[in-house]
């Protein structure tokens, strides 16, 4: 991609309010077509949200998205739609224990009701239910555990004990925002666990098998890519190879999971060395080196396996590619005939860069700090304009051009097309609002949102 070195987030905030003034009917809209009986909406066909069934993993950020709205606009319609939704329908996922998705789902709901409410924008009221929720959630998540050969282990996914998952690595929140508030898991003969070793243990895996440096672990190993899955003996813990479920192989890489490793680690930088509980056990501070370094690796990988306006296409090995040419010395073109992007994967990827570039900047590290800074900014850039940005008020969605399975063929190809595009997915809308509220905080001085809810909070 080409860095723009010269934006910065106040630049961004007349697109931003744009975003949010889009953004606001789209999700009234949503709430009014869907009744409560509704199976979570997931990705949009023509327009219109779906479902898709395999596990419900993006109902909080439907709620969510509400939350945020609020958070930026002061439009109290949005903040009681999201708290009600959140009390009524959440309850469920807390201990939701066939999933890896609780940092998706809960965090997403009750943890920014939480912030909120901590920066006095939120009745009070509510605070013990978030609080509690948030307990819950985080010791359940700790629960799925599948021990590794090396005395390590870490949360399986929906496949069973033998997977882990890159995407679990923001799931983590869960765990960060539950060891804050005092919260263990008692396991078998009243065993006291702690979570927080159970995040650092987790962050190790992933950085480990999950991440690619450059060392020559395979004939693939390139610095900063991922493998969607890796599978372990679970008898033994052993590791055993790289797979992927929405990737074109486990020898490429699939940009949406690079995208929560960039993004994961980078907040668990913050985590494990910000003002919180966590920052004072040797146990965290052993694990900063390791996300920093993930973070780090799969940043670059990310800035240089992308079209020069910082969106990425689906796997960076999909075979289409080939025909595109020199694809990433060009603007992305999401209508092209051969490989579809994924806007979401962007979206994601962007806080990535933005947190990992604020935190350097803050360690000292200011060339690079700014480095990853300006790189998230020039991809927010692309996305909160057309034709990323839905202007179309018919259209459900709010970020286009976004990719769920492309191997099970589950996105929407339109009349006339031969690959999809033009479609929104309930996680990308979610991660651009994120995106723009923590651009906006940073132009315009206010606190830096963090998943466990103020800075200042210990």
């Amino acid at each position: 991609m080409t860095i723009e070195s010269n934006i910065g987030p106040a630049d961004l905030l007349p697109v931003i309010r744009r975003m949010w003034e889009l953004s606001g009917p789209k999700i009234l809209a949503i709430e009014r077509r869907l009744d409560e009986n509704a199976p979570s909406p997931v990705f949009t066909v023509e327009g219109r949200y779906t479902a898709r069934g395999w596990t419900d993993w993006t109902q909080g950020f439907q709620f969510g998205s509400a939350i945020l709205q609020y958070d930026s606009t002061g439009d109290e319609e949005f903040l009681r739609l999201g708290r009600a939704n959140t009390l009524a329908r959440m309850p469920a996922h807390v201990t939701a224990f066939g999933v890896h998705d609780h940092g998706f789902n809960n965090v997403s709901t009750y943890g920014n009701l939480r912030r909120l409410a901590l920066e006095g924008r939120n009745g009070s009221e509510v605070l013990d239910v978030c609080e509690l929720a948030l307990r819950c959630s985080g010791a359940v998540q700790a629960r799925r555990w599948t021990g590794t050969a090396d005395g390590g282990g870490f949360i399986h996914s929906f496949n069973g004990p033998h997977s882990l998952f890159v995407d679990t690595i923001r799931s983590l929140r869960s765990l960060a925002v539950a060891h804050m508030l005092g919260q263990e898991l008692l396991d078998e003969q009243d065993a006291h666990i702690s979570l927080l070793e159970r995040l650092c243990d987790h962050l190790e895996a992933t950085a480990r098998w999950s991440v690619y440096y450059g060392e020559g672990r395979d004939a693939y190993d390139v610095r900063g890519r991922t493998a969607h899955e890796s599978v372990f003996n679970p008898v033994n813990g052993v590791y055993r190879c790289p797979s992927t479920q929405q990737g074109y192989s486990p020898f490429t890489t699939w940009t949406r999971g690079l995208a929560w490793a960039m993004c994961g680690f980078a907040e668990q930088l913050e985590f494990l060395t910000g003002p919180a509980a966590a920052a004072r056990s040797d146990r965290a501070q052993a694990a900063v080196a390791t996300a920093e370094r993930a973070a780090r690796a799969t940043c670059d990988f990310y800035i240089e396996h992308t079209a020069a306006d910082g969106i990425p296409y689906w796997d960076t090995g999909a075979p289409g590619l080939t025909r595109l040419g020199d694809w990433r010395e060009r603007p992305s073109e999401p209508y092209n005939d051969h490989e579809p992007v994924d806007s979401s994967a962007a979206a994601i990827g962007a806080q990535g860069l933005i947190r990992l570039g604020c935190h350097l900047a803050g360690a000292g590290d200011e060339h690079n700090g700014r480095r990853y800074l300006q790189a998230g900014l020039t991809v927010a850039r692309t996305l909160l304009t057309e034709p990323y940005l839905s202007t179309d008020v018919r259209h459900e969605g709010l970020l286009l051009h976004s990719v769920y399975h492309r191997p099970n063929g589950w996105d929407h190809i339109p009349a006339g097309r031969l690959i999809p595009c033009g479609e929104s997915s309930m996680w990308g809308d979610y991660h651009l609002r994120e995106l723009a509220l923590l651009i906006e905080r940073l132009a315009t001085g206010g606190p830096y949102p963090v998943f466990w809810g103020r800075w200042a909070q210990s």
